[in-house]
């Protein structure tokens, strides 16, 4: 064996050889191992003759038939070869994008997971009337994470499963997907919006509410707009969802102060925020209302934490267990405290412009907050919610003015007032 070809076959080893050069050593080793194998076949034959007979001209070479079988061999080796390196570069890089995937994530105090599941419940609760999304987020690979949850709907009592929410992340750009269970676009019921944005509710006006209320007119009710026909239709033993307009403007607390002896629960508030301009601003027809819930939406940062224990799982991961409590709200008061929950959230909205785009794409964040930083926080319309037969006697409340019929269930009423 010359010098030459050992440097060949020590390069071959050490992976120094191009593919043609590898190629031309595997049919040199091939040639080998046939030579190899007639002496040895050669020696069994002839025992301890050592007369060693000459070759046949045609088995001086190889036949086309072995050549054919040892290259195709090599090409065999190769695509293995090929295939173990393109995975384990895969893996490499699977591995390396799911830590750097894990840290950007997990950034900061609060980690952005956190602070981008503030602005999507924010966004969610401030633009799609009587919805709320519990998200859980999963962390991905290749820079990703997902955010998802069931989308649930307050009727009656009981909270109803109406669709998933799915928000996807890719370094920080967010994608949305909402699955509605009964086939809709999910679309919300409309509200009307008074004219005149001077109009707003004194004591004096809820004290003569009452008094209307005592002895109802049934002439007023009939010129009212709305699904109060198919109401009266609805079986006395089911509750319903009720999008609530009104012919005035209300302060929260004033709002709330009207619920306070009705059978009934307010879940979810329309707040003014200018004419809707879009269409000329002659519409009264508001299809893509702001709010807030009656409940607020709270942020990590509102929460007063008494107790905290962080506990580290591997490399780059923690196990956080805390403790605390968010501010009380009154059931029928602390306006001022829903209003100053709702422009903060527009604010963090003004933050999270892009998760605002995705998720609220018809709020404009910026001349809302203008808006009601200007003007005061009105209300215009609700979502509200409870037996069928108790929503029917808000046709006789003179400020009501059309009511919209939405999600209807079988009864599940817990009366509060007992």
């Amino acid at each position: 064996m010359s010098e030459e070809f050992k440097q060949r076959l020590k390069d071959y080893a050490d992976g120094r050889l191009s593919d043609e050069e590898k190629f031309e050593v595997e049919r040199e080793m091939e040639k080998l191992e046939e030579y190899q194998a007639f002496l040895d076949e050669w020696m069994d034959n002839t025992g301890s003759n050592n007369a060693m007979p000459k070759r046949p001209d045609d088995q001086s070479a190889l036949s086309p038939k072995k050549e054919k079988r040892i290259v195709r061999r090599g090409k065999w080796r190769a695509r293995v070869s090929n295939t173990l390196t393109v995975l384990s570069l895969l893996l490499i890089v699977t591995v390396i994008s799911s830590i750097v995937t894990a840290l950007f994530y997990s950034a900061g105090d609060p980690d952005r997971t956190d602070k981008y599941r503030d602005a999507i419940a924010s966004a969610i609760s401030i633009s799609k009337p009587n919805i709320d999304v519990s998200l859980s987020s999963q962390g991905k690979t290749f820079f990703s994470q997902e955010m998802s949850g069931d989308m649930l709907k307050q009727v009656g009592s009981e909270r109803v499963a109406v669709g998933q929410y799915t928000v996807n992340f890719l370094f920080g750009l967010p994608s949305v997907e909402m699955d509605w269970r009964d086939g809709s676009s999910g679309s919300s019921q409309i509200f009307y919006r008074p004219k005149d944005s001077s109009e707003t509710s004194s004591a004096g006006e809820e004290e003569a509410e009452r008094e209307k209320l005592e002895e109802p007119k049934s002439g007023d009710s009939s010129t009212k707009s709305g699904d109060w026909s198919r109401l009266e239709k609805l079986p006395e033993g089911t509750v319903a969802e009720a999008y609530v307009s009104f012919n005035r403007f209300f302060t929260t607390d004033e709002l709330l102060k009207q619920f306070e002896n009705r059978n009934m629960e307010s879940v979810w508030f329309a707040v003014d925020n200018g004419p809707d301009t879009r269409f000329g601003g002659e519409d009264e027809v508001i299809s893509n209302p702001i709010g807030f819930p009656a409940y607020p939406v709270w942020h990590h940062d509102d929460l007063t934490v008494t107790s905290y224990k962080e506990e580290k799982r591997g490399w780059f991961g923690k196990v956080v267990s805390s403790g605390g409590h968010y501010p009380s709200v009154e059931t029928y008061g602390d306006g001022e405290l829903r209003n100053e929950h709702f422009k903060k959230s527009l604010r963090l909205l003004q933050e999270y412009k892009l998760i605002a785009e995705r998720v609220a794409p018809f709020v404009d964040v910026d001349a809302s907050l203008a808006y009601v930083e200007q003007n005061g926080v009105h209300l215009y319309g609700a979502v509200i919610t409870g037996p069928v037969k108790e929503l029917l006697t808000l046709r006789e409340v003179s400020w009501v003015r059309d009511l919209q019929v939405g999600e209807v269930q079988l009864w599940n009423w817990n009366d509060s007032r007992e």
